[in-house]
């Protein structure tokens, strides 16, 4: 593509020294597992939240894994999750051993639909899973009545919400626990698999200290039946390199999404909506229509790159449609997943190369 849809290279480029001198620290150390480095990112990344605690795990799945185990949340269990969210946070959720309940989401912002809870939640419902697609925050206050009124579990899928804030309060603050990703393509990412689990309750966290890694309270002693699933020393030194960046890179993404909005206003679009208590972080720029795979072969011919966010419902998902009630069954999830096409956007994206692709998007609406 002459026009990637993204480019992890700029950054990195930027950022070579600083990243060179932080791994050197871990290589001069020679200690790569559980180390100083995760403990001071564990530090520094609950501190940017204003959270009591951040556990450096593997990866954004084992930490929703994780983040049930640590309530007891596993076999015979059901966890409410939207379709239309990556099957990663579907995956999490039968790691634990629990069955994800696929519901229908909000039109407008493509994020968990409340009024779902009461029509989904079965005595076997423990949990809920609130992902905040796109780096745009859930409705909190209507997802927390639901899930206190039924006694479950709220927890936040922040995977793509580093720095989106709710009402002014970071996303990973708001449910009872999150569950984050630091995969590379994240608004911060490693330079390779990572994931964090954020928590206020002291001794929550302490259960996600053992369960990551093999359940122990001392060498060789193992008191909980967990997993291996640690944050390596590497991955955290680049994520405390990145992590000064985060809101300067988040302030640029919301410039570019700006210019989108601006640009593309006017066409037989549905743009990306952002509710009044959101502060999102722009994660991704999706822009939905019927006509999406013409528009998407369009600018593949004119060279742009773009992918689609989600192309399948969990629901209709091979591997996952034992859990849900076929199509149809979740008109909104569905019809997102067919129209929805993601536009390059990310921090370094160059101004001309995005109005190139306004221009080639604007070219399309004028020939049809």
């Amino acid at each position: 593509m002459r026009i990637r849809f993204a480019s992890l290279a700029p950054q990195t480029q930027a950022l070579r020294a600083e990243l060179d001198a932080a791994m050197s620290r871990v290589l001069d150390r020679a200690w790569y597992i559980l180390g100083e480095e995760g403990e001071a990112f564990e530090r520094e990344f609950a501190a940017y939240l204003g959270a009591g605690h951040a556990v450096g795990v593997a990866n954004g799945t084992d930490a929703i894994q994780l983040a049930l185990m640590a309530h007891g949340i596993g076999t015979g269990d059901e966890v409410i999750l939207p379709a239309n969210t990556c099957v990663p946070t579907a995956a999490g959720i039968a790691g634990s051993g629990a069955t994800p309940v696929p519901a229908d989401v909000c039109p407008d912002t493509l994020t968990l639909d409340p009024a779902e809870i009461a029509r989904l939640a079965t005595p076997r419902t423990r949990a809920v899973v609130a992902v905040h697609l796109y780096g745009h925050p859930c409705n909190m206050d209507a997802l927390r009545a639901e899930t206190e009124a039924r006694g479950l579990l709220l927890i936040e899928d922040a995977a793509q919400a580093h720095g989106a804030c709710y009402k002014g309060q970071p996303c990973g603050t708001l449910g009872d626990i999150a569950a984050f990703s630091f995969y590379p393509s994240k608004n911060l990412g490693a330079l390779g698999d990572g994931g964090a689990v954020v928590a206020n309750d002291a001794e929550v966290a302490e259960r996600l200290r053992k369960l990551r890694h093999y359940g122990a309270e001392a060498r060789y002693v193992h008191t909980l039946r967990g997993i291996n699933s640690r944050l390596d020393e590497l991955q955290a030194a680049v994520l405390r390199v990145k992590l000064p960046y985060l809101n300067a890179w988040n302030e640029r993404r919301r410039a570019l999404a700006a210019r989108y909005d601006t640009g593309l206003a006017g066409l037989a679009l549905r743009l990306p909506v952002e509710a009044d208590w959101s502060t999102a972080n722009r994660h991704l720029y999706p822009i939905r229509t019927p006509d999406r795979d013409a528009l998407a072969a369009h600018l593949k011919e004119a060279g742009i790159g773009t992918l689609i966010h989600y192309p399948i419902p969990i629901h209709l998902q091979p591997a996952y449609k034992d859990c849900g009630q076929g199509s149809g069954s979740l008109p909104v999830a569905e019809q997102a997943c067919n129209e929805a096409l993601s536009l390059p956007l990310y921090p370094e994206l160059p101004k001309s190369e995005q109005d190139e692709i306004i221009a080639a998007v604007l070219e399309y609406f004028e020939r049809v």
